[in-house]
């Protein structure tokens, strides 16, 4: 059996077909979803598809993106529901940071800032965290060290910074998903074998970041399948151990 920790079910994306998606996914065994908040407007859709379907789970965040929009009053009326999970997707975002030095970093002073108080709202609840981290992972990993909970949490998409492997010692699981396949993804294979095998989860952040050979289409959660195997592959387990080791660090961290 294999959970998708990481799949955006309330995106516009699966509306049409979801029923279909559920479907080809237990067919290749994946039994179990989260469907981790990243933007305010599509909460409200997450709750519900985890009230209609048994094997759906969510958690409560803001996507680093979406900083200016976070409202804690709004994610404490959920954290406390039976399927709430976590709090994520929060983190650090400093992709697309502006070329003006002073509205840069009045940004990353932001998103630290909500960082900082939904790892609060997450040890209030005594809740993990999913992490989302995206050229930031120094001021990320000095953050997580300073403020997350013995909870712990999950490096979603993790980036494959090897200074990152030392939070799997504070409670950190680290999310692998479709990058792993792609043919340009050398430096995280190479770190993949340094991950602890009991830190591993699967993920495959659909509808993004579709896995070899699909790149280009809409991600599902079927496709966790086809990470499974290269995380096998990768590590010389075999393939229905590595499944079941996945599952049951899912089950550690997020008691599902």
């Amino acid at each position: 059996m294999i959970v998708d920790t990481h799949i955006h079910l309330d995106d516009a994306r699966y509306v049409e077909d979801l029923d279909a998606v559920l479907e080809r996914a237990r067919e290749v065994g994946v039994t179990r979803y989260i469907i981790p908040a990243a933007d305010p407007d599509t909460l409200p859709r997450a709750v519900a598809l985890a009230d209609q379907y048994e094997a759906i789970y969510f958690a409560v965040g803001v996507h680093p993106d979406e900083a200016a929009r976070y409202d804690r009053a709004k994610h404490e009326c959920f954290i406390e529901h039976p399927k709430c999970v976590a709090v994520g997707e929060i983190g650090l975002d400093y992709y697309r940071l502006p070329e003006d030095p002073k509205e840069a970093e009045q940004i990353t002073k932001l998103q630290q800032d909500v960082l900082v108080d939904q790892m609060d709202l997450a040890n209030t609840y005594g809740k993990p965290i999913i992490v989302h981290i995206r050229d930031a992972s120094r001021d990320a990993q000095a953050l997580l060290e300073a403020h997350a909970g013995a909870q712990g949490g999950v490096l979603h998409c993790f980036n494959a910074d090897h200074e990152l492997l030392t939070l799997a010692e504070r409670g950190f699981y680290y999310g692998i998903g479709g990058v792993l396949t792609f043919k340009n993804a050398r430096k995280l294979v190479e770190v993949f074998p340094r991950i602890p095998e009991d830190r591993l989860l699967i993920e495959t952040d659909g509808p993004y970041l579709t896995p070899h050979p699909y790149r280009g289409e809409r991600n599902e959660p079927a496709y966790c399948a086809l990470i499974a195997e290269k995380m096998a592959d990768l590590s010389g387990i075999p393939l229905a151990a590595m499944q079941g080791m996945c599952r049951d660090n899912t089950t550690r961290l997020f008691g599902i």
